[in-house]
């Protein structure tokens, strides 16, 4: 959640006649600690407004932070347009990347008289705040990967022949609910087999078989905070190839959580581990980048990446994920969140990481 200071940062961005208006699901909870699907934030140098509909006003009323709440009645535009003009806004900020076009050529015959903004210059201030955690949204992020940790160890207790990869997936899924969290940080993936071989594999009725691979890729959703997490364990025996492949991801997995730090760009950190791989002779099998920030979506900047241009600062939460995939054959991925401090990287995950065979 924005720190106050940040809030009023913001705040100061805009003129006596200039408001922001904010209706993305992540911006919104982040401004206003308040989760719901439907709502909409008005901000000007001295007001902060927080609009919602009969569904969340009752908790709105208790759960929202430093905006006041004001139940939506009516038409959006209706609404937005009525509040800009008594507190006699004449230029409009909006989140360019979330709002539409037909939404923007609406607003635009709608909001006669008021300038719309979408330069991005909204988005990349909310950005660069969200992009540093405070202590108190990390100690959400720490929770969410305690979580998903505590129900990965509990579903290796049903790895065996014959479960499907979907129902893997849906007992993961389940586990991560009964181990506190509020649902899947994302769609969860869990691939047998050949099936491992494809980094973002759907769940299916592939059935484990003794002398396969199964990579897990999953998170837990807490109070609004995401975790990441990959797994690789093999089921009965594994050949020397595969386990030769295990432990060069592991390698460079560990060489890539080496590097993180405060003050190294973040394409240095996907180098150190890319190099590692390329150098056992598996280049072409490691397409994505090493990782990818994490809070309020699973999907933040900045990325660990060849194409970044980012460094890395203190507060920042990031995955550390390489891969080396075999098509028609079996892949491996290794992953952890990791917390960025002055002089290391803490992987907020505490599974082990060796060839677990079971």
């Amino acid at each position: 959640m924005i720190l106050p200071e940040n809030l009023r940062l913001l705040q100061r961005e805009l003129g006596n006649d200039e408001a922001a208006l904010v209706i993305s699901d992540a911006n919104r909870f982040y401004l206003t600690g308040f989760r719901s699907s439907s709502g909409f934030c008005i901000i000007t140098g001295r007001e902060l407004c927080f609009f919602t509909d009969s569904r969340y006003i009752e908790a709105a009323r208790t759960g929202v932070r430093c905006f006041s709440v004001h139940e939506e009645k009516g038409k959006r535009l209706d609404i937005i347009k009525e509040n800009l003009s008594s507190l006699g806004i004449s230029k409009l900020n909006i989140e360019a990347e979330h709002v539409t076009v037909s939404a923007y050529s609406a607003m635009r015959e709608k909001f006669s008289g008021i300038g719309i903004v979408a330069d991005g210059a909204l988005d990349r201030i909310l950005k660069k705040f969200r992009t540093v955690k405070t202590e108190e949204e990390l100690s959400l992020i720490r929770h969410a990967c305690e979580i998903s940790d505590r129900a990965f160890t509990r579903l290796l207790e049903d790895v065996r022949p014959g479960v499907t990869e979907r129902q893997l997936a849906a007992r993961l899924e389940y586990l991560m609910r009964d181990c506190g969290g509020d649902g899947p940080a994302f769609d969860t993936i869990v691939v047998a087999g050949k099936n491992s071989s494809k980094p973002h594999g759907v769940p299916g009725d592939t059935t484990v078989k003794n002398g396969d691979f199964i990579t897990m890729d999953f998170g837990a959703s807490y109070k609004g905070y995401l975790s990441d997490v990959t797994r690789t364990v093999a089921v009965g025996s594994v050949s020397d190839d595969m386990r030769r492949v295990y432990d060069i991801v592991l390698r460079a997995q560990l060489e890539g959580l080496s590097r993180i730090r405060a003050g190294v760009p973040c394409k240095d950190v996907d180098k150190a581990a890319r190099n590692l791989i390329s150098q056992a002779g598996y280049g072409g099998r490691f397409g994505h980048g090493l990782g990818h920030s994490v809070g309020i979506e699973i999907h933040e900047g900045p990325n660990l990446s060849p194409a970044s241009d980012a460094t890395l600062e203190k507060g920042v939460v990031v995955t550390c994920e390489p891969g080396i995939y075999l098509e028609g054959r079996f892949g491996v991925r290794i992953e952890d969140t990791v917390y960025v401090e002055e002089n290391g990287g803490t992987a907020l995950n505490r599974v082990p990481k060796d060839l677990m065979v079971l």
